[in-house]
């Protein structure tokens, strides 16, 4: 998948304008008020929570109330998929997630940066896609512009700077394919 760059240039003020911050403040409290506090039973309530903030997301997807979610309107899951308890989903840019897709207690998806080599820092964001049947194990961190192939099976505490091959089993600081897997 090619990653298309947004560049936000911060000299010219905020990274996002009014109604970008005033929809994340209505989200933040509609999550707070009405999620937050659920017991773990109640995915399907928190699944139609979020598609009312415009996240599409699939039949079957568990959402713990723990997790914390950026910009759900950037935000696709596929049927079957888990979002772990304490997950950081920083979906300042597009962060897609496959059918039966994994994403363990800790784990932080993180789609946007900063271009440090220009004036005022501007933000960049790149899309994260998390391709079926994956895993990413507890507290591994995912940076903006990565693809995770189908099947693959990320160790806990690995930081993912580049795309990882499909059917693999990766883990380390970076990231890399230690073996394959078996579909």
């Amino acid at each position: 998948m090619a990653s298309k760059s947004i560049n936000i240039d911060t000299r010219k003020g905020p990274s996002f304008g009014l109604g970008n911050r005033l929809a994340r403040i209505l989200w933040m409290a509609a999550w707070f008020c009405l999620c937050r506090w659920t017991p773990p039973p109640l995915h399907r309530w928190r699944a139609l929570v979020l598609r009312m903030f415009g996240a599409r997301v699939g039949s079957g997807v568990h959402v713990y109330a723990s997790a914390q979610i950026w910009a759900p309107w950037h935000l696709e899951i596929g049927d079957g998929s888990a979002i772990g308890r304490k997950a950081t989903v920083y979906s300042q840019g597009r962060i897609t997630l496959g059918r039966r897709v994994v994403i363990s207690q800790g784990v932080h998806l993180c789609a946007g940066t900063h271009d440090f080599e220009a004036p005022g820092f501007p933000l960049v964001t790149k899309p994260i896609e998390v391709q079926d049947d994956a895993w990413i194990a507890a507290e591994a961190f995912v940076h903006p512009g990565v693809t995770v192939g189908e099947g693959c099976v990320v160790g806990a505490r690995s930081v993912v700077v580049g795309d990882l091959p499909e059917w693999s089993v990766c883990s380390g600081f970076p990231a890399r394919a230690l073996r394959p897997r078996r579909p």
